[in-house]
């Protein structure tokens, strides 16, 4: 799964990119926000994320500057969104290798052509690194096998778990559930989907959850206490609090904010 930083110092643009799009379509998932670059040049240190969306111009660091200081040690694909359609900042983008420049207010469906070439660019380079590896190191076929069966077996695990959370999350869901289901220690299971994810499964199934909820207060057919229901949510003042962590306000503001 690939993991996905969103850099943008506007709070509703940034949660506007982070909720637009179903991420596990692409097999990706935001594991974290900065609101600077500053601040992004932290979270790419501490996640080693695979894409980045990053505004150009930001408080304390700009977009531009926190690439230069972070894209050749940490080797992301980056995905410009800026307000502003400037023949230097494309040459600039150019420069740094941005996989992608698009520009504000974000069309959908270019966010996700953006986010599929981004995704081709970083399986061409890993490809390439490995074909390197492959010529300096010598290694026994054997050895080379059981790397790739454990690399499967991992990336099947965290997949069956992803899609446990699509097909399920409208209902009460705990880890004994997959314990049985998989075969695997919940401390297993657990720190595969850490790894893999780069998010704990509780943190990604809220995410999941509340993304649901985005779009159907968006088509406006349910009042929010049904639509927190049937997303999981069994308890109302629960919802309220998960959904203000990662949007940033109530889902009563947010309902007001979409007439």
């Amino acid at each position: 799964m690939y993991k996905v930083l969103v850099v943008e110092d506007e709070a509703l643009i940034r949660k506007g990119l982070i909720y637009s799009i179903n991420w596990a379509d692409f097999d990706c998932n935001v594991v974290a926000e900065a609101n600077n670059g500053s601040e992004g040049v932290q979270k790419i240190k501490e996640h080693h994320p695979d894409i980045v969306l990053v505004d150009i111009n930001m408080p304390i660091m700009n977009g531009f500057e926190m690439i230069k200081e972070t894209t050749e040690e940490f080797n992301y694909s980056a995905i410009i969104v800026s307000g502003y359609n400037e023949f230097d900042y494309a040459k600039q983008a150019i420069r740094f290798g941005v996989s992608e420049y698009l520009l504000k207010p974000v069309d959908h469906e270019e966010l996700r052509n953006a986010l599929r070439r981004a995704i081709e660019q970083i399986e061409m380079r890993k490809s390439y690194l490995f074909q390197i590896s492959k010529k300096e190191e010598i290694t026994e076929n054997n050895v080379l096998n059981e790397k790739l069966l454990l690399l499967t077996d991992k990336s099947v695990t965290v997949a069956q778990m992803i899609q446990y959370i699509q097909e399920n999350y409208q209902k009460k869901i705990v880890m004994y559930d997959l314990v049985e289901k998989l075969q695997c220690s919940a401390t297993l299971l657990n720190n595969k989907f850490k790894t893999e994810t780069g998010t704990t499964f509780n943190d990604y199934l809220n995410r999941y959850r509340i993304l649901i909820a985005v779009e159907m207060i968006k088509d406006k057919q349910y009042p929010i206490y049904r639509i927190a229901e049937m997303t999981g949510f069994k308890n109302y003042k629960y919802f309220n609090i998960v959904f203000n962590k990662y949007i940033g306000c109530s889902p009563k503001d947010f309902e007001k904010a979409t007439y």
